[in-house]
């Protein structure tokens, strides 16, 4: 099987080469292609499979005339499709400058995010598009609640961006209705069908505690219970080392190590130690829990992990990349405990420099479980409350609260970006309702690990990209050269300069460092984070531009993160004795495929818990309405404006509700005018708002500027009939020529 797949693989590359080379002028058919490849007929049957392939990929296209052709020499595009609440859609492909408006009519049956392929045509100067065919659809169910209309059942999705609803066939379900549920579709739309669907699984009653996470988590397809052969496979994990997993492994249990996490932290895979030598240079122990001793490759624990990729941290709950009895239990490494771990034990001189390390595996037992709370307490306040209870921890603290300094500031000299973003944290009742948002900044104790995860992370890159085995690293590539021209442009109308080179991020941090404690610092932050480009796995060493690093990969986190895992079996095995040759060998192939699907993995993890913060920041919010809020502008639409507030929460003032003018945004969109009053608001700019409308399922907030008269619906009157409006006088006038048509055709 493996042999025919790679046969078939090789012969689309063939005849991808041949359409899309010089010698091909003439468009051929199928049988002529045949011929002029002088395909034999006992591999004809083959060769019309591979063509049906390439057709349905979207790689080939057959003309009018029958003929196949490359999409862009038949006039054809490809793109990802993205799609409004109104029906719209556009689509971005690249050479063309401007999106592709792809009307609700020339749709086609595709969908928000589907991969399309589309012909254009101008119209008014401006692209337009229509759906030719959908090449990969995004998904193939759909999460939202269940409904009965006239006697059929119905599923409205809960993103509106993709059908207004789903037909459920067979008989409807009076028992269902209101429930959350997910439908996978058995028949696409078309113009003038909905799509059809029938329900896989409940999730429960609209509006009971969790249900809303729960329809995240089956939207983005994040599991949430282990299959049974991988819960087996834990549940035979011995809870505790064994003195045999001791051998060949250096003795750490002696030296002072503390792990420095959140409160409710519960999979610690991170410990470190700091000491000052006799030359005063630092040492800097970092132990990272060896998961990969319990996870064996191949196994159906390691096929799990891969396939989920990630933790996921929601509000209300932790969907683990590992079970349980490894994530919180053998693998953790808790306070008084024997672990094993991976070390990397590095000595670092004054300026910041590593100037030796070493990486081994070790034993260790972490003398205390700290927090971020505790720790900062201790090492910013002279009169800490916890000061008597770790007088034997304090000196190591201060030490590293210092390394931390040093680290931080080589980053910033070398050109490393800090941004200034804070964390939002729900709060949570006993019933699953958001009751507070917190916002949660970094501290001198978060720093602390932060600098000496990234100080390891950096080091086990480098050694292990001059070995030049196998590895999977995290790389962050320069923004694009158009992107980082429009964030020039726009911080410009701020009165800021962006400087340097955009393959340096100095330039970068200088703005940032600018803008620091201005109103608007938040809303440039935004900017200049959106003008990179996203960070990746890549089996490729092509540096980290936000970090200023031209080595990184992802060592710290193999409890929680698949990459970590695979290149501490890298490291495991080359410290047993395996030649970089024989890594080559075991771990060479399909490693760009492994470093594609655990960034795909974590943007999905990412959009879950983005989505499920914006759902329980709008129940926060739900029950303030006509309460008014501090806050600054953070973008400019052509169709409204943003307002981040003081909490975190975001929401839009639309033009239709500001009545004292009609505003229009500039072309930067960065200011918008009143063209009457010429009043102006301008991103940055601190301003009160009322919340008037919140829509939780849709993660909607809609406010009015203070001092603004909100719109209210007018109560009907018993009135005499107005006279008919042009409008209405229109339609009676079509519907009057198309019943005259319809006599004359009879």
């Amino acid at each position: 099987m493996k042999d025919y797949n790679e046969l078939i693989k090789t012969q689309k590359q063939k005849i991808e080469e041949f359409v899309k080379s010089p010698f091909y002028t003439e468009l051929l058919t199928q049988d002529e292609m045949a011929k002029v490849l002088q395909v034999p007929s006992e591999d004809m049957q083959l060769f019309k499979f591979i063509i049906d392939e390439l057709l349905n990929e979207g790689k080939l296209v057959l003309t009018k005339k029958l003929r196949l052709a490359t999409p862009e020499r038949a006039g054809f595009f490809t793109g990802v499709l993205r799609t409004s609440e109104n029906g719209k859609g556009f689509v971005s492909v690249e050479g063309i400058e401007d999106r592709i408006l792809v009307s609700k009519g020339d749709l086609n049956g595709a969908a928000h995010m589907d991969t399309v392929l589309i012909s254009v045509s101008m119209v008014k100067g401006k692209p337009c598009g229509v759906v030719k065919k959908v090449l990969k659809r995004n998904f193939d169910s759909v999460v939202g609640t269940y409904e009965i209309r006239e006697g059929t059942g119905f599923v409205i999705p809960d993103d509106r961006k993709l059908f207004k609803r789903v037909e459920i066939t067979g008989r409807a379900k009076p028992d269902l209705e209101g429930y959350k549920v997910v439908a996978k579709l058995t028949a696409p739309p078309d113009k003038k069908r909905v799509p059809k669907g029938k329900i896989t699984e409940v999730l429960g009653l609209k509006g009971e505690k969790g249900v809303d996470m729960l329809s995240v988590m089956a939207e983005k397809e994040i599991p949430s219970d282990f299959p049974s052969k991988v819960k087996e496979e834990a549940a035979r994990i011995s809870s505790e080392p064994i003195e045999t997993d001791f051998e060949d492994r250096e003795d750490f249990r002696s030296v002072q190590m503390v792990t420095i996490d959140g409160e409710d932290a519960k999979d610690l895979d991170d410990a470190v130690s700091c000491k000052r030598l006799e030359n005063g240079n630092f040492e800097l122990g970092v132990y990272i829990a060896d998961v990969s001793h319990y996870v064996r490759e191949n196994s159906h624990l390691d096929k799990e992990a891969l396939k989920r990729g990630t933790s996921t941290y929601l509000p209300d709950r932790v969907i683990p990349m590992l079970p349980q009895e490894l994530s919180n239990g053998i693998c953790s490494l808790n306070q008084g405990q024997n672990r094993l771990a991976l070390c990397c034990i590095m000595e670092i001189d004054q300026s910041g420099r590593v100037t030796s390390h070493r990486t081994v595996k070790g034993i260790i037992n972490v003398d205390r479980r700290m927090t971020y709370t505790v720790v900062n307490d201790l090492v910013e306040n002279p009169e800490s409350e916890y000061a008597e209870e770790y007088r034997d921890f304090l000196p190591m603290f201060m030490l590293m609260k210092e390394l931390k300094a040093i680290l931080f500031e080589k980053r910033l000299k070398r050109g490393a970006i800090d941004f200034s973003f804070a964390e939002t944290q729900i709060i949570l009742d006993d019933n699953g309702k958001a009751v507070d948002i917190v916002e949660r900044r970094r501290n001198t104790a978060s720093a602390i690990i932060e600098e000496f995860m990234i100080a390891a992370n950096e080091t086990v890159a480098e050694e292990f990209y001059f070995l030049k085995v196998p590895f999977l690293y995290r790389s962050h590539e320069v923004p694009d050269e158009e992107k980082y021209e429009i964030l020039s442009k726009t911080v410009g109308k701020f009165g800021y300069l962006l400087k340097g080179n955009r393959k340096s991020p100095k330039g970068m941090q200088k703005l940032l460092d600018d803008v620091k404690g201005k109103p608007e610092e938040m809303p440039v932050n935004m900017l200049a984070l959106r003008s990179m480009q996203q960070a990746r796995y890549t089996g490729e060493e092509l540096g980290h531009y936000g970090l200023g690093a031209k080595f990184y990969c992802h060592f710290t986190s193999p409890i929680r993160r698949y990459p970590d895992l695979f290149i501490h079996r890298v490291i495991s095995r080359y410290l047993q004795g395996e030649s970089p040759e024989e890594l080559k060998a075991h771990f060479g192939k399909g490693l760009e495929e492994k470093a594609t699907l655990c960034s795909e993995n974590e943007r999905r993890a990412e959009a879950a818990e983005r989505e499920a913060t914006e759902i329980k920041i709008a129940e926060y919010m739900s029950d303030k309405i006509g309460q008014t809020f501090e806050g600054v502008i953070d973008s400019i639409t052509s169709w409204g404006i943003y307002v981040r507030l003081n909490n975190t929460a975001e929401g839009m003032v639309s033009y239709a509700d500001m009545t004292d003018d009609h505003y229009v945004a500039d072309e930067a969109s960065i200011s918008c005018m009143g063209e009457r009053t010429h009043k102006t608001y301008t991103v940055g700019d601190k301003v009160k708002v009322v919340l008037q409308r919140v829509d939780v399922e849709m993660r909607h907030i809609d406010f009015i500027f203070e001092g603004t008269a909100p719109k209210t619906a007018i109560p009907k009157i018993s009135e005499p009939k107005a006279p008919k409006t042009s409008k209405a006088r229109k339609r009676k006038t079509k519907a009057r020529t198309k019943a005259n048509r319809t006599r004359k055709r009879r």
